[in-house]
């Protein structure tokens, strides 16, 4: 059985992934709020929501799986080595099933809230029904020959392409509106935070066994944590670089250039 080597390192750990986990729970809010508070979804792009919804579903299915299987884990040890430690913590498991919750949150806001003619397209529902028609496959390939470990690659393919994907509709949509009114700044800067300590939580664990397995072992886990960091970088560009908010400015000069105050973006896109 696989076990710590250096105390701190497995303290630094612990901390690091609770860290996360509180940092990408907490990033779900903002938005959650912000839409409450509009009583408005404009703004939001459902794209990103239901592709998030199937993300963080099959990150869910992955991580609560090899955590909790010990048919799993056996597979896991086979595959990569009797002495590696299993790549999913406690933290992984709660942030997914926290995210799942509120993702749907997200998804229920959309039904009833002011939408502004917006809707989700037949690309991503044709990306949904393509995603879960291969898993569903793969669920019966894996009934047959008892190959879980298998199947959870493939979820773990799936979130990792649904993250890939989910945040590309809302880059574009910020992109011609030249406004990221109705998306939450907070969400970003949170997320950011909570992906860079995941993938610090990943060297902990690699320093400590001396071994890098990990890091290619869950790649799922890896690639969250990279393609999440450069998207939230690419947000913070917009949102205080790209298009700038003016919420800022007085009536005054509002009148100056000729420009109502009912125009300006919302003081809630925080």
């Amino acid at each position: 059985m696989a076990s710590w080597n250096s105390v701190p390192l497995h303290v630094s750990y612990e901390v690091l992934g609770w860290f996360a986990f509180a940092c990408w729970s907490i990033s779900f809010y903002p938005q959650v709020i912000l839409n409450f508070r509009r009583k408005s979804v404009v703004g939001l792009n459902f794209d990103f929501v239901v592709l998030n919804l199937t993300k963080h579903t099959s990150y869910l299915i992955y991580n609560a799986s090899l955590y909790f299987s010990s048919a799993i884990q056996k597979q896991y040890k086979n595959k990569y080595g009797q002495k590696e430690m299993i790549p999913v913590a406690a933290n992984d498991v709660a942030f997914s099933a926290h995210a799942v919750l509120l993702t749907a949150i997200s998804l229920f806001q959309i039904a009833i809230y002011e939408r502004g003619g917006q809707r989700i397209s037949k690309i991503a529902l044709g990306i949904l029904v393509v995603a879960w028609s291969i898993a569903a496959v793969c669920f019966f390939v894996s009934l047959h020959n008892h190959h879980w470990l298998w199947l959870l690659s493939i979820f773990s393919g799936i979130q990792v392409c649904m993250t890939i994907i989910k945040y590309i509709p809302q880059a574009v949509m910020n992109f011609r509106r030249k406004s990221t009114e109705g998306w939450s700044i907070g969400n970003i800067l949170l997320d950011l935070s909570g992906g860079i300590a995941n993938y610090l939580q990943m060297v902990m664990q690699s320093v400590d066994q001396g071994s890098w397995v990990n890091f290619y072992g869950n790649i799922g886990k890896l690639l969250l944590s990279l393609v999440s960091v450069f998207f939230d970088i690419l947000f913070i560009c917009q949102h205080y670089l790209l298009y700038p908010s003016k919420r800022h400015r007085s009536e005054t000069n509002l009148e100056h250039d000729n420009v109502k105050p009912s125009d300006q973006p919302s003081s809630e896109n925080v």
